[in-house]
């Protein structure tokens, strides 16, 4: 069925407005708690410009340092030596910009939020109004889509009542792919990456037109997403094989457009697609630190996990979904066809056998706040028309849309809410990994400037995380995928400052892993009494400060 016919799907002036405001308005309450942390740090301490998910974030700038300075990165947040063939479009523009405005990672961090946050909502609301004619409408799909979150706020409840403190399932609560708002707060590379859902309005766009041209504008979006975020590939070409398949069991014909323009984007993108799997699969390295995926022990929820992380308007998608009665494909048109589409090919891509399953998430809260928004104003506002009919009540149609998108609106909120009060309860603490001392930042500073390229620094996870971008060089241990044998060297770091080591085991792990530096600081202090000056002889203090001691390794043939 072709809805070549249909009228074009305008967004007016006045529309633009409301998504620049609400835009603004999400931006500039998800920059409060960075403002807070920054303008009540203590006179002792630094934030270090991270809200969540220190460990990610920290490997991301460490790429976008390396970037910066060349077109391919070495891994620095592990000890073993390794060649520079890593490339991530995004970190390496982002480290360029940098460079040449003269901005630091946090401040590019930044940059990224407000214009991937801008962008995302945008497109969100380009898509958005392809499925719906009415005004109303496509303003309720778009808040549901920025603002809303799943049941988690029960967990938290249940935390703070029954359960003396204690949080069920975190990941239900704190999984950033799907929820547009986490995302914008703290994990703003998901948002960018979910940018792909404009491909697809791309090829809708060229369907209805019958225009190649577009199927090749796709094709350079998804070549240009694809070096940022590669599997996020297998969603457009999932989902648009998904599309091609059932336009054609619907129309008993093959869809020749769909087929041509899904040849085209494949081909266009595929490069970034083989480089990705060539470098897990051959490098011994990068396909270990995939391997290492399994270490976060978060994979997508079970279905009932999903209800939870999803919440309300995910389960009003199904039911809209299933209402809209699939059995009756031959007189659905293209519109409905494809959101349907969509929605459930990606309900089955979410559990495809990989590590990073949960990845692909990532842009799923957009069909789902559609077909959720359609169900309620094409089902649920009825029905309620209908009880109100019963009991000989006629409130006007206006003011019942009104109050179900308000209730359906404050019903999504809570969770959003809640983590996003708990980042100023979180911060008022001024502690790791959010904050570094002052003098912590001194001794990387003095790291910097000190050491090379290979070299390798031994600390704890909470301040080895920082030093790949703060020095340039290679931590013992700073994360749980991208340090090779990550638990082992855990367990290494915990023995190696423990006061009952002896020294001959230290000295073979210095030397195993090619150990130039130490840094011994109040975290590594919590750990244990590791070393006195007069006590060895392998060690030089080579930064001695009130809280923090750096120590070059001395090897055979130094004095």
């Amino acid at each position: 069925m072709n809805d070549s016919t249909a009228p074009r799907r305008q967004v007016s002036w006045s529309e633009w407005r409301f998504v620049a405001l609400g835009a603004a308005a999400i931006l500039f309450v998800t920059t409060l708690p960075y403002i807070y942390a920054y303008l009540l740090a203590p006179p002792d301490k630094q934030f270090m410009g991270i809200m969540l998910d220190v460990p990610d974030h920290a490997q991301y700038f460490s790429w976008m340092r390396e970037l910066s300075q060349a077109p391919l990165a070495a891994n620095k947040l592990t000890p073993e030596p390794n060649e520079p063939i890593f490339f991530n479009l995004l970190w390496w523009g982002l480290g360029r910009t940098g460079r040449l405005l003269g901005l630091n990672y946090e401040w590019n961090f930044q940059l990224l939020r407000i214009v991937g946050g801008i962008l995302f909502l945008f497109v969100i609301y380009r898509m958005i109004a392809w499925f719906m004619d009415d005004i109303f409408q496509r303003r309720v799909a778009f808040i549901l889509i920025a603002l809303s979150s799943g049941f988690g706020w029960i967990l938290i409840v249940m935390k703070y009542t029954l359960l003396k403190g204690e949080l069920l399932f975190p990941s239900l609560v704190y999984i950033a792919e799907g929820n547009s708002f986490l995302g914008i707060l703290g994990y703003p590379h998901f948002i960018a990456a979910a940018l792909y859902i404009f491909i697809f309005y791309l090829v809708l766009r060229g369907q209805m037109h019958g225009k190649l041209g577009y199927a090749v504008s796709a094709g350079l979006l998804a070549l240009f997403l694809g070096w940022q975020h590669a599997y996020d590939l297998i969603l457009v070409w999932g989902v648009l094989g998904a599309y091609t398949l059932t336009s054609w069991i619907r129309d008993r014909e093959a869809p020749v457009y769909l087929i041509q323009s899904l040849i085209i984007i494949v081909i266009v993108s595929f490069i970034p697609a083989l480089y990705s799997v060539l470098l897990t699969s051959m490098d011994p390295l990068w396909k270990e630190v995939l391997a290492q995926f399994v270490n976060a022990d978060i994979n997508t929820p079970n279905p009932i996990g999903l209800v939870v992380l999803l919440g309300l308007i995910f389960l009003l998608a199904i039911y809209t979904s299933l209402r809209q009665n699939p059995l009756k494909l031959a007189s659905w048109d293209n519109r409905k066809l494809f959101i349907n589409t969509w929605f459930w090919t990606n309900f089955l891509l979410v559990y495809i056998p990989v590590n990073f399953q949960i990845h692909l998430i990532n842009g799923w809260q957009v069909p789902i706040g559609i077909l959720a928004t359609q169900g309620a104003f094409d089902y649920v506002i009825p029905w309620l028309t209908s009880v109100f009919d019963r009991i000989h009540i006629t409130p006007k149609k206006f003011d019942t849309r009104t109050i179900v998108a308000c209730i359906l609106i404050l019903v999504v909120l809570p969770t959003n809410i809640y983590l996003w009060a708990w980042r100023f309860v979180d911060l008022a603490r001024h502690d790791y990994p959010y904050y570094l001392s002052k003098e912590d930042l001194n001794a990387l500073l003095w790291l910097e400037n000190n050491i090379q390229a290979e070299d390798v620094v031994l600390s704890s996870i909470t301040l080895g995380q920082y030093i790949p971008v703060m020095t340039g060089g290679h931590a013992f241990l700073a994360h749980w995928a991208q340090t090779l044998d990550y638990f082992e060297k855990e367990r290494i770091v915990q023995t190696f400052f423990a006061s009952t080591t002896s020294e001959a085991w230290r000295q073979e792990i210095l030397h195993q892993y090619s150990v130039d530096y130490i840094y011994y600081g109040s975290v590594e202090q919590e750990i244990g009494s590791f070393v006195s000056e007069e006590k060895v002889d392998y060690l030089r203090p080579v930064l001695d400060g009130s809280e923090v001691t750096v120590y070059r390794v001395i090897v055979d043939n130094e004095g």
